[in-house]
């Protein structure tokens, strides 16, 4: 999926989310498409334009809503519009559309090699260098104990594994970027040439970031969705892929504040708009991934629903990540389990969003999550 540009190559000032119906393939009967940041004096040019295709635009205070066939919402980007702006538009809802019903196989590209999603869900899986994180903290804390969980997880099935120095719990104490880096190093160097699989560096440090891509990593897996200078930089110049998360705030404060006007709508726009600020530092679209970030700065309830709506995202172009593994929303609602007791809440959150075409799914518990998303993959169409 190309970039999210404008007419002229800058980013667009418009965003288009594609919000129903339930089955993103094939193309559905019907589809509506939430808009933002449109101004009000194009309403009544955007709303002929989509009348005249078989829509219907439900204006808003700021979203208006498109409706209608499919098609005939795709025939608004076809047609050549005279009026600029409802063009672009119109073009934003194309790209949009297009990216929510593509499925079949593409290729990431990373700094040392290339990984492939898309022919069946895929499995991220999680090694946490720290004392402290909420579900395994201190376990593999020594080098040799995580490199040997990491070999672990990639014989159990792990497409790709995830390595992390800093715990990003709600409330977790930060640390510097020496000692994220004192953690993490000799891990990275461990598994250097023992692994196959592609590895992810959990990081929101540039500085640990460009060093961990050095070392061997070949994704960077940034927490606060590249919203730093910096971290844009690192990867751009390191040409590792990323991982771009929604975050509020820091894991330090990101609970104070999960208000929301529209969960979904602004999760999805921050998104687009990060999307659109790595495109213009370099970072090309096929070295990208995004996550809706649950259970980071959103309550249990609003992770819910963004689990439940994961299909969205895919509107925005890049592979889609869900990380719902052992969570604390999930032990809401298993009765207040213990990470360690939430497997089969994991297992069933990793099936929902693969079933919606999520393409990767980062867990803890790596076999049994192969083993149900196994049979996601073998109810799936035939990929183009």
């Amino acid at each position: 999926m190309p970039p999210r540009t404008g007419p002229d190559g800058s980013p667009h000032q418009f965003g288009a989310r594609v919000v129903g119906p339930d089955r993103p393939d094939p193309w559905p009967a019907v589809v509506s498409v939430a808009l933002r940041r449109v101004p009000e004096d194009v309403y009544p040019s955007l709303q002929s334009e989509v009348e005249n295709a078989g829509g219907e635009v439900l204006p808003g205070p700021s979203d208006g809503y498109l409706v209608g066939g499919a098609f005939a919402v795709y025939g608004i980007w076809e047609s050549a519009a005279e009026e600029p702006t409802v063009r672009a538009i119109a073009g934003e809802v194309g790209r949009a559309l297009r990216a929510y019903v593509r499925h079949g196989t593409r290729t990431v590209r990373a700094a040392h090699r290339t990984f492939v999603v898309g022919d069946r869900p895929r499995v991220l899986g999680v090694v946490n260098v720290t004392p402290d994180s909420f579900s395994d903290g201190g376990q593999f804390f020594e080098p040799a104990t995580a490199v040997a969980q990491a070999q672990r997880l990639v014989d159990e099935g792990a497409d790709l594994l995830d390595i992390g120095g800093e715990s990003t719990r709600p409330g977790a104490t930060p640390v510097s970027p020496e000692a994220e880096w004192r953690r993490v190093e000799p891990v990275l160097r461990g598994l250097a040439g023992r692994v196959a699989v592609p590895i992810s560096i959990d990081t929101r440090h540039a500085e640990v970031a460009e060093r961990a891509v050095d070392a061997g990593a070949d994704v960077v897996n940034d927490v606060e969705g590249l919203r730093s200078d910096a971290m844009r930089a690192a990867v751009a110049r390191t040409g590792a892929a990323a991982i771009v998360m929604h975050m509020r705030g820091t894991p330090a404060t990101m609970q104070g504040d999960v208000t929301y006007a529209d969960l979904r709508g602004e999760v999805y726009g921050w998104l687009a708009d990060r999307l659109d600020a790595a495109h213009a530092d370099g970072i090309e679209a096929d070295r990208l991934l995004v996550d809706p970030g649950l259970g980071f700065g959103k309550s249990p309830e609003q992770s819910l629903e963004l689990l439940a709506h994961a299909r969205e995202f895919r509107g925005l172009g890049p592979p889609v990540v869900i990380g719902a593994s052992r969570k604390s929303f999930l032990g809401k609602l298993t009765g207040g389990t213990t990470p360690g007791e939430r497997l089969e809440a994991g297992l069933a959150a990793a099936v929902l969003a693969a079933a919606q075409g999520v393409e990767l799914v980062r867990a803890h518990d790596v076999r049994p999550t192969v083993r149900a998303l196994s049979v996601v993959a073998a109810m799936r169409p035939p990929t183009d």
